[in-house]
């Protein structure tokens, strides 16, 4: 469901004029969520991908936290899958990127999914207003965020049994998912394919709350899925260089 639209730097002083009328039709459609309500997910820990559930405290998206994922916007749709498959509403603000065929193949339900990829500078009263409607919202931070609007905004998470996902870095978040390392496979002699990237996933938490813990991903797998990362222990006889590209720069 796609609530807002781009604008070029030309129209940025529509950017207002769209958020606010992205806000109108979150209200009505408050009132369409409410006659579904049955279907939503109202567990302390919401649906969780099984890749990400070592890397969670409790092996679980809790109801009410907050997450960070800098950069890549994959794992970050990754939180959201689980949830979504289970009957959860969910939203994306200020991501222009997150495309709807890779979020559908992903297993995410389109129909309870809340698009408003350009929200300008209104992007956290959308957020905010989104947080009544989804039980998950990922967001990009397109702005600086002081600590009372991360106070109302955590209050609200918790009164309303939702989570917040942002693709950047956020104020306090309870844990923080960072890719620390990352290899793609493919690459023979100088020719191939690219078939799937092995990263390192890291999980940490405000000042320590929750102790640092890696784990091995497919991000993606050859399928395009991710999953756990099997132990290279089997190819290992098989030199790097024949099976890996490192590339500089990946984009997520």
């Amino acid at each position: 469901m796609l609530l807002a639209g781009g604008a070029d730097g030309a129209r940025g002083a529509d950017h207002v004029g769209a958020a606010r009328a992205a806000l109108d039709r979150i209200t009505s459609l408050r009132s369409r969520v409410a006659d579904m309500e049955s279907t939503r997910v109202d567990t302390d820990g919401l649906p969780t991908a099984d890749a990400l559930a070592p890397l969670l405290p409790g092996g679980a998206i809790r109801a009410g936290g907050t997450y960070a994922v800098p950069e890549s916007v994959l794992l970050a749709q990754t939180m959201l899958q689980a949830a979504s498959a289970a009957g959860a509403w969910c939203a994306v603000v200020g991501v222009p990127s997150f495309g709807v065929e890779a979020a559908a193949a992903a297993g995410i339900d389109l129909e309870r999914l809340v698009l408003v990829p350009d929200p300008g500078d209104q992007w956290l009263a959308v957020t905010a207003a989104l947080a009544d409607v989804a039980q998950i919202v990922l967001t990009r931070p397109l702005g600086r965020v002081v600590p009372g609007d991360v106070a109302r905004l955590s209050a609200r998470l918790r009164q309303r049994g939702a989570a917040l996902v942002a693709l950047g870095s956020w104020p306090g978040a309870d844990v923080t998912l960072r890719v620390t390392e990352s290899r793609w496979s493919g690459i023979g002699h100088g020719h191939g394919y690219l078939t799937e990237r092995r990263v390192t996933v890291t999980a940490s938490g405000r000042a320590g709350a929750v102790r640092p813990t890696s784990a091995e991903l497919l991000l993606p797998a050859a399928d395009g899925s991710v999953r756990a990362a099997v132990p290279t222990t089997a190819v290992a006889a098989v030199p790097v260089d024949e099976r890996v590209l490192r590339p500089v720069a990946v984009a997520s």
